[in-house]
């Protein structure tokens, strides 16, 4: 039985896409660990869904969080990587901060290893607003890191693109960040949790509560419109929650619903008429981005309004799943709301039917293993 390591440096606490990952890879008879960094308020050991996760408990935790003493934090959860887990027969690196450690294992301590680097961003530029200084310097390590990796996986078909152009590297295998296959009861959640009534039309954020998602230029938009039969709930957690808060509080279009749990979550989804995804085109994974939310919204059968970024808008128009605002504005997105509101509701059930039969874990499910069939 091949033994997966399957590195991430945060607490592994939220992260559907490496859950689900090590999931099938353990169906398909892979012996897989998780390891991820220590936090106090969590075990060090534990299973999630049956998948052993282990937590590095770092004696540098509570220093301070200066650069230098990061890179020093860094070190440490190397150091003890490499002497837990360096037998192990693929080490997965999950994002550009856990490649250099897979390589140097591969490099210096196993050269047996085989490398899988699961890049879940456009990984040099993914911080809205970053500097120049900052992506050259991400780019180089990747640049170098990058060649050691036996295969390259990454979400949606532009990253992957640009991947090869920067690197010179076969295609990556394009593994999507979608919920498994489900049969859809429609549910009323929000109408009877929240009192809103029938005849309004529910619009959906969920997800992350943070800048670049293109929040405050919903909540201007349900704050100017005029329909007052179209409200929004926002469904999350994160930075821009007391923001969300103290509008609801003012305009009766606007409600803030608590995250809730994974196996609930469709459930809650179904509810809403439309779903809604903002991102703002201000870093270059932002741009290329397919947001596992998007998914959900169709695993759910509720059509979607995205803004105008090449790969939401690819997927939405060739499959007729939805409405692409065409600018990224209030005015740009009250107006692709009203479009959506005079959608053919039958034609979009027919279209969002095929769609979520192509766009499920399942289907990914095929990717991934495949690409790890061809590691042998």
């Amino acid at each position: 039985m091949k033994k997966v390591t399957s590195l991430v440096l945060n607490n592994f606490t939220n992260d559907s896409r490496v859950l689900k990952e090590n999931i099938s890879l353990q169906k398909a008879g892979y012996y897989v660990n998780v390891v991820a960094l220590y936090d106090i308020t969590l075990k060090e050991y534990e299973k999630v869904q049956n998948v052993p996760v282990s937590r590095i408990r770092l004696k540098t935790r509570n220093w301070s969080k200066n650069k230098a003493i990061q890179l020093i934090k860094y070190l440490e959860f190397l150091f003890r990587v490499v002497k837990q887990y360096k037998n192990s027969d693929i080490i997965h690196c999950n994002d550009l901060n856990s490649l250099p450690i897979g390589v140097i294992i591969k490099k210096f301590f196993n050269r047996k290893v085989k490398i899988v680097y699961d890049a879940h961003e456009y990984e040099i530029n993914d911080i809205p607003n970053q500097s120049t200084k900052s992506i050259k310097i991400k780019f180089y390590i990747e640049k170098f890191f990058i060649k050691y990796a036996d295969k390259v996986i990454t979400v949606s078909n532009a990253i992957a693109d640009e991947y090869v152009k920067l690197y010179d590297i076969e295609k990556p295998a394009l593994v999507l960040n979608t919920p498994s296959f489900k049969a859809i009861k429609k549910k009323n959640i929000f109408r009877e949790t929240l009192g809103i009534d029938n005849k309004n039309r529910i619009f959906l954020y969920q997800g992350g509560l943070s800048k670049g998602r293109g929040i405050e230029i919903l909540l201007n938009v349900f704050k100017t419109i005029k329909n007052d039969e179209v409200v929004i709930v926002f469904m999350g957690y994160g930075p821009l929650e007391s923001l969300i808060e103290e509008a609801s509080k003012e305009y009766k279009n606007i409600y803030l619903h608590k995250t809730v749990p994974p196996e609930i979550l469709l459930d809650y989804t179904s509810s809403a008429d439309f779903g809604i995804s903002t991102i703002e085109d201000c870093c270059l994974s932002y741009r290329y981005c397919l947001p596992n939310k998007m998914f959900e919204y169709l695993m759910a059968e509720i059509p979607v309004v995205v803004s105008n970024l090449y790969e939401m808008k690819r997927l939405v128009e060739s499959n007729g799943i939805g409405i692409v605002a065409q600018q990224n504005t209030t005015e740009g997105l009250i107006v692709a709301i009203k479009e959506a509101i005079n959608l053919d509701k039958k034609q979009l059930e027919v279209n969002i039917q095929k769609v979520k039969s192509v766009y499920n874990w399942e289907n990914q499910e095929k990717v991934l293993l495949s690409v790890y069939k061809d590691l042998v």
